[in-house]
């Protein structure tokens, strides 16, 4: 007999108490990011780094490989219903499933799984608290056999206002009511540093909360869900009526807008394209300092 997911956010306890249980699939979303010499990041499956050892069980979810649009020219873009349900359904998940994800950088990765889930529709998903990195350092086993669930049916069923575009968000700098929120680090937020992503800065009007600011450096889980409360209330997210969160390349807002839902927040967006696209178009505002 199984027991339904905890919650939106599961403890290494519960997941080590039900990694036998047959509806539920684990899945590691690592991918790595590395410098390129041109000062950019390249990112790469984090697939070489699961097979050195991982959950016991548990499979691989390919972000870049599988679960990203392979007609776009940026990365990461949300892919199309059709491709996002055969690579869900080739990794065990659909109807009479759950789903645990993880991973080793914060969990970024996972909850940008995570929330492509709930944009088709799933809702039978958590976010493993602390990934890999909390695991391990609780002493529990890891595994190198690659595993392979049963093939499921996935049935994509998109839902609207999860993923905001370039032209909501521009509307969204004249909207009082919208909170654009970045979730890049304070300083690139400040436009210092290098410049990743064509132009340096934050999209006009977008304030500040940085996704590795949301998680305890030690163990990589998330912070107690008051201290986050206050975190997103001092940037005026608690008094908007919509949030759309952003980054380089909708990864980092992932774990904004994960965090959010937590706290239940009912109105917010990711914007997939982020500065990827937003700092290449001279014509998009932004500023600085």
């Amino acid at each position: 007999m199984t027991t339904t997911l905890p919650g939106q956010l599961v403890e290494t306890e519960w997941l080590a108490e039900h990694l036998g249980d047959a509806d539920l699939r684990v899945l590691e979303c690592t991918t790595i990011l590395r410098p390129g010499d041109d000062g950019r990041l390249r990112a790469e499956s984090g697939r070489p780094a699961y097979e050195a050892g991982h959950v016991p069980g548990s499979g691989f979810a390919d972000l870049p490989g599988d679960l990203s649009d392979r007609e776009s020219e940026l990365r990461f873009m949300m892919p199309p219903a059709a491709q996002f349900a055969e690579a869900m359904s080739s990794y065990g998940v659909g109807q009479g499933t759950r789903v645990v994800l993880y991973d080793r950088a914060g969990g970024m990765w996972a909850a940008r799984i995570w929330w492509m889930l709930r944009a088709f529709g799933f809702d039978e998903a958590a976010v493993l608290d602390g990934g890999l990195s909390k695991w391990a350092a609780e002493g529990r086993a890891t595994s190198e056999t690659v595993s392979a669930y049963p093939h499921g049916e996935f049935v994509a069923r998109p839902r609207e206002g999860l993923i905001a575009d370039r032209g909501e968000v521009l509307a969204a700098i004249e909207d009082g009511g919208t909170c654009v929120l970045n979730a890049l680090t304070a300083e690139q937020h400040r436009g210092e540093g290098a410049a990743r992503y064509g132009r340096a800065g934050r999209i006009t009007g977008s304030v500040n909360v940085p996704a590795n600011s949301l998680i305890d450096p030690e163990t990589k889980a998330y912070l107690p869900l008051e201290e986050l409360r206050a975190r997103f209330a001092s940037a005026g997210a608690d008094t908007a009526e919509r949030v759309i969160a952003y980054c380089g390349g909708g990864i980092a807002a992932s774990s904004d807008a994960f965090v959010l839902t937590l706290l239940g927040y009912q109105n917010v967006a990711i914007y997939d394209a982020s500065l990827s696209e937003w700092a290449a178009d001279e014509s998009l505002p932004m500023e600085v300092g």
